[in-house]
């Protein structure tokens, strides 16, 4: 079902998901803290997209990458600037897909129907374990493909499933009220290591904003979804396979058209179609 997310064809070869905790009972987990030392907690990375309406995103923080994406037979190319990417001046990062081509852009299939964009931090910020949480909207109808995840930093020197992908969030259009977190690796590179989250009583992930995240820690990764964890994986889970998660990753966010996993957009797509993120932030404790 999951597929290979690897680098769009313009793409520098480092560029290019997360994390750790069990679930247990609230009251439980209540009072474990209550009862451990003073947990000493750091925002290691926080961008909550404060500017003005049209400008670019944060260049200390992130970087853009271009092109179009074969590996996923993805529709849309990834454009530089803010063309796609573009702060609203209300706090939120607003990523749009359209089906357009001003830029005449040439695509692995011809010429390219749809542009879109696609950040990362590499070579700006590496997580390394710790809490790494996105609150966001994701957009809808067939086709659509946002994602929230991360890739191992030695991505350049070891290639991909080597380095590893933590995926945080991925939404596919035709799934509307469910998200997926993934582990893809060496031996589970193609459907992965993960599951699923639905919402209750046919709520749609579009129609609000969420928070996805990942608690890492080494040898243990937790997903939850609204404060809610669905799921935890650790080296057991790789059924022998190497666990290649004990080590940095950098953030991506992104927003695909078209691909293996979720389909061309069809005749009941409407576009523009906008990822809307409010912020992204990484929290490392004392107490992991």
């Amino acid at each position: 079902m999951h597929r290979s997310r690897r680098l769009p064809t313009a793409l520098w070869a480092a560029s290019l998901l997360c994390c750790a905790g069990l679930l247990a009972p609230a009251a439980s987990a209540a009072a474990d803290e209550a009862a451990s030392p003073t947990r000493t907690e750091a925002v290691t990375f926080e961008d909550n997209f404060d500017g003005p309406a049209g400008s670019a995103v944060d260049g200390g923080r992130w970087q853009l990458e271009t092109g179009d994406n074969v590996n996923n037979h993805e529709s849309q190319y990834y454009t530089p600037g803010s063309d796609n990417a573009a702060l609203d001046g209300d706090g939120n990062l607003v990523i749009t897909a359209r089906k357009e081509n001003p830029g005449d852009y040439q695509c692995w299939y011809g010429r390219c129907e749809y542009t879109s964009a696609r950040l990362n931090t590499a070579e700006r910020f590496n997580a390394e374990y710790g809490h790494v949480e996105t609150r966001l909207k994701v957009p809808r109808g067939q086709g659509m493909w946002p994602a929230f995840w991360m890739l191992g930093a030695d991505f350049g020197e070891v290639g991909w499933p080597a380095s590893g992908e933590i995926d945080v969030m991925e939404n596919v259009g035709f799934e509307p009220s469910t998200v997926h977190g993934t582990l893809h690796g060496p031996g589970y590179s193609g459907g992965g290591i993960g599951a699923g989250y639905t919402l209750p009583d046919g709520r749609q992930f579009a129609d609000d904003f969420h928070t996805f995240a990942v608690d890492w820690a080494p040898d243990r990764i937790s997903w939850s979804v609204d404060g809610q964890v669905y799921q935890t994986r650790t080296p057991s889970d790789t059924g022998g396979n190497p666990w290649v998660f004990n080590k940095p990753f950098f953030l991506i966010l992104n927003l695909a058209v078209g691909g293996d996993w979720p389909g061309s957009p069809d005749e009941n797509t409407v576009f523009p179609q906008e990822l809307v993120v409010d912020y992204v932030r990484v929290t490392t404790s004392d107490a992991a």
